[in-house]
């Protein structure tokens, strides 16, 4: 009875809290890093697109003009934009007068009321879709962009 033993497993169980603490801290910063950067990588592309190269080129005279541009006309405009088996670039309502616009060889978008939006492909406004219509396309790149 008057023996007493240090327990080895004592520290060992602190340590392993202590790990476990730190794990939990950075599952926490790396999740809230990711929701974050959704949250302010809307529009990606366009800035990058809005660079400069170094030298003026006979390229670089004309404006870019995006694969495709949505604007919102109504108060909510629900929009889904993606590269087609690839990242999702927006899945969000957008507000009256907020527009996207990506530069991406290859898009597939939905709208779920076409007719809350103005599209324009490569330039070129598409046609309005009807009250509550829902669309789903794909716009490419044109070639002379």
């Amino acid at each position: 009875m008057g023996r007493h033993r240090s327990d080895p497993l004592g520290v060992a169980r602190l340590a392993l809290a202590g790990l476990a603490a730190v794990l939990l801290l950075a599952v926490i910063v790396v999740g809230a890093r990711a929701l974050l950067s959704t949250f302010g990588s809307e529009e990606p592309a366009s800035d990058t697109a809005s660079t400069s190269p170094a030298r003026p080129t006979a390229e670089s005279s004309k404006p870019r003009v995006p694969t495709v541009r949505v604007v919102c006309k109504a108060d909510l405009c629900p929009v889904f934009v993606r590269v087609p088996g690839g990242d999702v670039l927006i899945d969000r309502d957008l507000a009256r007068g907020e527009e996207a616009s990506y530069f991406q060889p290859e898009l597939d978008i939905v709208l779920d009321d076409a007719s809350t939006v103005q599209v324009f492909e490569n330039g070129t406004a598409r046609s309005p879709g009807s009250a509550g219509e829902r669309q789903a396309f794909s716009v490419k790149r044109s070639e002379d962009q």
